[in-house]
């Protein structure tokens, strides 16, 4: 089926992995591409609508389309691809790694020197959701939803109640209305909606859905098949508040809870997790703590836009490639960190570390606010000094920041402290 050995494997064929695999061999390196499903391209497959590439290619594709952007350079490259494969265990070795593969030829070990983790992520499910009980049919998440409807060309449902209001519900509350559906309403715990701002407008206000903040499912009801929701009111601690309880009749409750990156892998190599965004800690290089693995895209961190997911894919793909034919023979690592580290007021920030031996003219970091600020300013510090500032006139937790900045002409050293803050501007 492949070769035994590479400089590069990259797990997952989403945008992500495509993007990596391609950097990758552009940079001579000899790359595997492993993806557990029959084709490439992720949950774009799926994502009929458009909107995508405005980014990278300042033009609006469907989900398939921007995937076929890469796919199609596969043809022309030395990236050896193998479908229907999964990865069941990875063994660091002195000299690279060990990877056990099972698809329909059997187990197959092979061996390389560096890893690029391009594994995506999963959907909150009910459970996780806070909905807990005895579940009948008619509990769907978002993408589950999409799937029937774009691929199996099935309708889910008549009358359908959304929980959260994730990109992908808002997306879908849309679809499903112009399939003839009745969409109650899309029901959200916290104050604010908590997808991009364009997709409540066109999604929502334009095809006349309701948005309801501040409010849960607490209970679902139905033998066999869902027939009613109980919704409330939750309070500033999210708990529901007795005596708002409501019953709206659906025949379907649509999770769009969040995300989780899929890092199952990363764990299983011992790999330091940042909690806040569940994916690895990594340097501006996507090289994890495990000198050789690299993490990109939603598994790093759950990104907005596919054209961040692609970037940071082309970023881990390069870098994999080099650390294979410069690092990867013997091992060694010369990696010193200077540590980024964000105020109470980031719910997270991307990279967690920067490796002052190899800064390039520019890192690229990727933050977010915890809470909506207005006109707020971004002060970064290194080492107590102050080195940037940035206004920015609107932040909101659900729209990600990407900076550009250069770190290689400062003072930076091992052991130095950068830090970013958030504060409400003059």
């Amino acid at each position: 089926m492949m070769a035994a050995s590479y400089d590069t494997a990259v797990i997952g064929g989403g945008p992500a992995g495509l993007a990596a695999a391609l950097a990758s061999d552009r940079s001579g390196a000899k790359t595997l591409l492993i993806e557990r499903e029959a084709n490439l391209g992720g949950i774009l497959k799926q994502c009929i609508h458009d909107g995508f590439g405005l980014v990278r290619y300042n033009e609006k594709l469907s989900g398939p389309e921007y995937a076929h952007r890469f796919i199609s350079q596969l043809a022309d490259s030395g990236v050896m691809t193998a479908a229907l494969t999964f990865v069941t265990k990875i063994v660091k070795q002195h000299q690279g790694f060990s990877l056990t593969l099972v698809n329909r030829e059997g187990i197959i070990n092979a061996e390389c020197k560096s890893i690029a983790l391009a594994c995506g992520c999963r959907e909150r499910t009910s459970r996780q959701a806070g909905i807990h009980g005895r579940h009948c049919a008619g509990v769907l998440t978002a993408g589950t939803v999409q799937y029937y409807t774009n691929i199996l060309g099935k309708m889910p449902a008549k009358r359908c109640v959304i929980l959260g209001s994730g990109d992908i519900g808002l997306i879908m509350a849309r679809r499903l209305k112009l399939e003839g559906a009745d969409v109650a309403g899309v029901y959200e715990a916290k104050p604010a909606a908590s997808g991009l701002m364009r997709n409540v407008y066109q999604c929502l206000e334009d095809f006349d859905i309701p948005l309801y903040t501040g409010k849960t499912v607490t209970r679902i009801l139905g033998s066999g098949r869902v027939s009613a929701v109980e919704v409330s009111a939750v309070d500033e601690n999210m708990m529901p508040v007795a005596g708002t309880e409501q019953i709206i009749e659906c025949d379907a409750l649509i999770l769009s809870a969040g995300l989780i990156p899929e890092n199952e892998l990363a764990e299983s190599l011992s790999i330091p997790i940042d909690r806040c965004t569940r994916g690895p800690v990594s340097d501006q290089n996507c090289m994890t703590m495990l000198d050789g693995v690299f993490c990109c895209g939603n598994a790093l961190h759950v990104n907005d836009l596919v054209d961040y997911v692609s970037e940071s894919g082309e970023i881990a793909g390069r870098a994999a490639a080099k650390w294979a034919m410069t690092h990867g023979a013997d091992g060694k690592s010369d990696r010193a960190f200077a540590e980024i580290t964000a105020c109470d007021s980031m719910l997270y920030i991307v990279p967690q570390r920067l490796n002052i031996n190899d800064l390039a003219s520019s890192a690229i970091i990727y933050f977010r606010s915890k809470e909506e600020m207005s006109k707020s300013l971004l002060t970064v510090t290194l080492d107590g000094n102050e080195i940037f500032k940035k206004i920015y006139p609107r932040l909101r937790p659900p729209e990600m920041e990407r900076l550009e900045f250069n770190f290689k002409d400062t003072d930076i050293k091992s052991g130095s402290k950068v830090h970013f803050s958030l504060s409400e501007a003059e």
